[in-house]
């Protein structure tokens, strides 16, 4: 009896065919764009006198006397979460300061950082990679990926690929497919 069971396990794996492996779709997985270093943020409410005003002399001193290593290769979010005015140069004499150890400074807060910076390693992509290719985006992972990745990813496929589907290869939703062009 186990001889031909084992006989007939072997004539069946001939039989199984892994269409997704054959197949030659191309699998991105956004989570590979994800922005990876470390997040910093630099909150001038920090530094205002009474927590409303910039007063430059004293904000000039802090700037000088201001301790880089807490910065040093990180992503920048430069914020100010208090109702005040604050001079456009004042974010310019912080931006001059961290220039030589961040590894990169946006105006915004830690949200708009990720989103920016998630963005630009999208937008990274060589298209030719992907000319005339069949393109899964995958859609589950362990990071969370926001509906404006997806959306970037489609814009900058959309031109050069034959199709564009969403999920995974065993189980996708067709977004996008080139038309024929008509034989003349």
């Amino acid at each position: 009896m186990y001889k031909k069971t084992k006989l007939y396990l072997c004539q069946m794996s001939e039989l199984i065919v892994n269409k997704v492996s054959e197949s030659s779709l191309l699998t991105i997985d956004l989570e590979s764009f994800y922005p990876k270093e470390e997040v910093a943020v630099f909150d001038m409410k920090e530094y205002l006198f009474m927590g409303l005003i910039l007063k430059e002399k004293d904000f000039r001193e802090a700037m000088k006397n201001l301790d880089l290593a807490a910065f040093k290769g990180k992503n920048v979010a430069l914020t100010c979460t208090a109702d005040a005015v604050i001079p456009v140069w004042a974010y310019m004499l912080v931006a001059s300061y961290l220039e030589p150890v961040a590894r990169e400074i946006i105006f915004g807060d830690r949200d708009f950082l990720h989103k920016t910076i998630f963005l630009r390693n999208i937008d990274r992509i060589n298209i030719a990679d992907y000319a005339d290719k069949r393109v899964v985006i995958k859609g589950c992972g362990e990071l969370p990926i926001t509906e404006t990745a997806y959306v970037a990813i489609t814009k900058k496929l959309r031109p050069v690929v034959k199709s564009i589907m969403y999920g995974e290869p065993c189980s996708t939703v067709p977004i996008y497919k080139q038309p024929k062009t008509p034989v003349a």
